[in-house]
């Protein structure tokens, strides 16, 4: 194993493919999407072609997913929040999935049968913006519980859906436990996008509500007649995200073989240290996980994600926050006639890392081995804007999180 010390840490996963996650299907994606089909702000998100950055970098395509243009709210989390609780509701409701209208759920009598529903959950920010959000339009009450360090922009949002929001003294994952037992103590319906033992059937709701974006994404890619991606980025906090959309992948026949590399920042790299292990088995990281890209500061695997992951991944990646950094300022400055993306932390660390990979003779042993060469076509999920819009000025504006030009960028390199 590598340290901290080092800047890029990489791992090129040789696991056995094992059973393909049946739950996450084509089948159970249509499921998905026709349901956020009926929320009236339902609109696909753009995907875009970045034709002049692709050139520069020299690879023959780059494709980005702009989930800040999401239902409104400056990212992609919304789309599992909003099916799982849609999923509770229809359940004490006695409703099938094809009877599954975010229209019926919000309507007065709906919510009369139903009942006063109080849903609650732990985030670093974007999952409880989309639960809160979900929850005001189903008439509905959300109480989010947020880690200590949270930008206040994060929890000003939320609280403007009228929904409470509550900084906690702790990390990520002991505010997953503190929203845990407040639902146990006050009968309240966790929405958590993270699976342990004994809690698996709402986190699977979430990735499967997360595959309308791979799902529209590819559609998008073939609609533009543009070649399909050999590479995906997928940044990686408890890990629903890239397993949801890892799990769609190898599902679908034609794009199995698309190459996904997980990233995470190096404070918070429970699935990287998960894989360097080579026993299989999920571990945490502890700490205060501390890290720019705040969506991804998680240090327990989701149960349910870690096995696809594992299974299934290309190789997995962590990394320092300059990554992320560079990749902000490339979205947001454009060169040629590549559109302006605005990109968070979490969103553009694919790009950053995808810049210095290509640029960057030091790093050419991991570009081979990760296999990125002049007819590589790479997809990115921009799953989020600027969520913390005082951060991104501070990148953006003033350079924060520079590149570490005093000295060489290292790497370090393995097999799992």
């Amino acid at each position: 194993m590598g340290s901290s010390i080092y800047d890029l840490k990489v791992i090129i996963n040789n696991a056995e493919k094992k059973e393909k996650p049946t739950f996450l299907s084509r089948a159970e994606a249509e499921k998905a999407l026709r349901f956020h089909q009926t929320i009236a702000e339902y609109r696909p998100t753009p995907l875009v072609s970045l034709e002049h950055l692709a050139g520069w970098l020299g690879v023959a395509g780059i494709y980005i997913k702009d989930e800040s243009k999401r239902f409104g709210l400056n990212a992609f989390k919304a789309l599992g929040g909003t099916y799982a609780m849609a999923k509770i509701i229809s359940r004490k409701l006695g409703l099938s999935d094809q009877e599954l209208d975010f229209g019926y759920l919000s309507s007065p009598e709906a919510r009369e049968k139903a009942g006063q529903i109080t849903f609650v959950t732990a985030t670093d920010g974007n999952h409880g913006l989309g639960v809160a959000w979900g929850a005001r339009r189903l008439g509905q009450k959300a109480v989010v519980y947020l880690p200590k360090g949270t930008a206040q922009a994060r929890v000003d949002v939320i609280q403007e859906t009228g929904s409470e929001a509550l900084v906690t003294e702790m990390n990520y994952d002991d505010t997953v436990r503190l929203a845990m037992q407040k639902a146990e103590e006050k009968g309240w319906h966790l929405v958590q996008d993270s699976a342990w033992e004994g809690y698996t059937g709402v986190p699977t709701w979430i990735m499967q509500g997360y595959m309308t974006m791979i799902y529209e994404a590819l559609e998008q890619i073939r609609e533009s007649k543009l070649k399909l991606p050999t590479h995906i980025f997928l940044q990686c906090g408890v890990g629903s995200m890239p397993a949801a959309v890892l799990g769609f992948l190898v599902n679908d026949g034609e794009t199995e073989d698309i190459k996904a590399v997980i990233l995470e920042p190096h404070n918070a790299a429970c699935v990287y240290h998960s894989a360097a292990q080579k026993d299989g088995k999920r571990h945490a990281v502890g700490g205060d996980l501390e890290t720019i890209m705040a969506g991804l500061a998680c240090g327990v695997p989701n149960l349910l994600a870690w096995e696809i992951l594992r299974d299934f991944s290309f190789a997995f990646v962590s990394l320092e926050d300059f990554f992320a950094a560079r990749g902000m300022r490339l979205l947001g400055h454009p060169s040629g006639n590549d559109p302006r993306i605005i990109s968070g932390e979490s969103g553009a660390v694919g790009i950053g890392l995808l810049s210095l990979l290509m640029e960057k003779p030091e790093l050419a042993p991991v570009r081979e081995q990760l296999g990125f060469a002049a007819d590589s076509r790479v997809l990115v999920l921009n799953t989020e804007g600027d969520t913390d819009p005082k951060n991104y000025r501070d990148v953006i504006w003033d350079g924060r999180y520079p590149l570490p030009l005093a000295r060489e960028l290292t790497f370090y390199l393995d097999r799992a």
